[in-house]
């Protein structure tokens, strides 16, 4: 038996027509890509970058530990890193102010990484907004000025962690690669994750005693860097050399 599939001209016609809407809905998608900075928002809500638009953005964590910071610190310098964030939690910063102001007498910017290493999504919106209060109490106490960035302890956050973050004259910024230094997966592993790099990436390491194998990965990574031209900045010169593309957080 069998079986014709009979179209009239109407119905060509409409399958033309969504065709063809469907050809521009991707090719806009295409272009608004390649043309913006990437950023995690809600409509008209805070934002949250994740990526810029050109150069690198190295960034390290610092949760915990008395043991992997200052290595970390003496090998950037070693390799003429000039331009680096620090997203320090605040108990960290609180016990160990000399390394704080290490970090910032070599030049580097610094970020919060709340007081607590709680996880923002499973708070409630008082705890939230006290957890970042308390870290930002730390960083005056330490004298250290202007820290307009937050990441989200556990790299998770919703709208609400955008709205509250704001309010205290935030920007919350996540990461476009992971290094997976926290994993302790070897040196060339890591080495690898990192080498993936490209124009406009926030790059996540860690410089908490957890990460044991950053600081000797980080020569190799650098060599990597300067081999692709990739020019180091801060987070903040990230945003300031970049637009905006929201996507909806919830």
């Amino acid at each position: 038996m069998n079986f014709f599939f009979i179209l009239n001209g109407k119905a060509l016609k409409n399958i033309a027509l969504i065709l063809v809407a469907a050809f521009f809905t991707a090719w806009f998608l295409y272009m608004e890509n390649i043309t913006q900075v990437p950023v995690f928002s809600a409509k008209d809500a805070p934002k949250a970058v994740y990526r810029g638009e050109k150069d690198v953005a190295l960034t390290f964590n610092i949760g915990w530990g008395d043991e992997k910071a200052e290595p970390i610190i003496d090998t950037l310098k070693k390799e003429n890193v000039k331009s680096a964030t620090f997203f320090l939690s605040g108990s960290w910063a609180e016990r160990h102010p000399d390394i704080v102001s290490s970090i910032i007498k070599d030049g580097y910017e610094i970020g919060s990484l709340g007081y607590n290493y709680e996880d923002y999504t499973e708070l409630d919106d008082a705890r939230i907004a006290k957890d970042i209060t308390k870290a930002q109490e730390v960083f005056k106490k330490l004298n250290v000025k202007e820290v307009k960035l937050l990441r989200a302890p556990t790299g998770h956050f919703d709208v609400r962690t955008l709205k509250i973050a704001k309010r205290y004259g935030y920007t919350v910024v996540h990461w476009s690669l992971d290094s997976k230094d926290w994993q302790n997966p070897g040196i060339r592993a890591i080495v690898s994750n990192v080498n993936k790099t490209q124009k406009g990436d926030i790059v996540l390491l860690h410089a908490s005693d957890s990460a044991k194998q950053t600081a000797k990965a980080l020569p190799l990574i650098m060599q990597d860097l300067h081999h692709k031209g990739l020019k180091l900045v801060t987070v903040s010169e990230m945003i300031a050399n970049g637009e905006a593309r929201s996507n909806e957080i919830r």
